[in-house]
């Protein structure tokens, strides 16, 4: 009889779970700082945009990109794994496409910023945009940050050459994230129209619990469903009826007129 070694198959089962929970904290936090780096972005060519703002878009965009390296050679050496198992494969899987989905909306708020950052400068204030809004995104850039505090004090003199620096190095970041892309999709292929989540991913709310509530109640109720259907079938029936009424009316026209001419 064969002999099994169990505390090696169980060593390799906690070492993938390990990884695997790694990569879920990782995608989670990548998830937070977008979002937080999606919210500056919105403020770029407004009459909050100033030095501190862009300097917060910046601390943001290379805490993403350096979580983003972090999970694309997590996930792609995880998923090129021929011996993974199939419902960890499945559980990669959505991390990859929830990390790929937050990596384009990066992708594209940097592209808005880059084109955005050329038509209002800060040297020239007026160009700003009057948009009404006031306060910063400092707190939340703070949260998504992972820090206590990220306030500073706002210079009011612009250092020469400090946006066309900036600039450039967003420039830089937008091809490097190009070249991740392509080299992600080059190496793993998940299409994401084939992946299909089983159960909750993330903890709801109290919001998203009274709609699922709602709708669980909706689903049990067949006679919430079925109520339309009389309705249906009443107009149905008055087209019908209507249908025959022009009908007739049309056939007793015709005789009329072949009668009387």
């Amino acid at each position: 009889m064969p002999l099994v070694n169990n505390k090696v198959g169980d060593e390799c089962t906690v070492s993938t779970d390990k990884s695997l929970t790694d990569a879920k904290a990782l995608v989670e936090s990548l998830i937070k700082v977008v979002a937080c780096h999606h919210h500056l972005a919105s403020c770029v060519g407004g009459c909050t945009d100033t030095l501190q703002l862009r300097d917060e878009l910046r601390q943001t965009r290379e805490r993403a990109l350096k979580l983003a390296m972090s999970i694309c050679t997590h996930l792609t050496k995880t998923l090129r794994d021929k011996s993974l198992p199939q419902d960890q494969r499945r559980d990669s899987e959505l991390l990859w496409v929830s990390f790929s989905s937050s990596l384009e909306l990066l992708h594209v708020d940097m592209c808005k910023i880059f084109k955005v950052a050329n038509h209002f400068t800060l040297a020239n204030n007026i160009s700003l945009v009057q948009t009404g809004l006031q306060g910063g995104g400092s707190e939340v850039a703070a949260r998504a940050l992972s820090l206590p505090d990220l306030h500073q004090a706002e210079s009011t003199a612009l250092p020469a050459g400090l946006e066309e620096q900036e600039h450039c190095n967003l420039e830089q970041d937008i091809n490097q994230m190009d070249h991740m892309i392509d080299d992600m999709e080059s190496k793993v292929n998940v299409l994401r129209w084939m992946v299909e989540p089983e159960g909750v991913l993330l903890p709801l709310g109290s919001t998203d619990s009274v709609s699922t509530a709602l709708l669980s109640v909706d689903e049990e109720s067949p006679g919430i469903e079925e109520g339309p259907k009389p309705l249906c079938q009443r107009s149905h029936v008055f087209v019908l009826i209507l249908l025959c009424a022009v009908v007739a009316v049309a056939a007793t026209l015709s005789i009329c007129i072949v009668l009387f001419t």
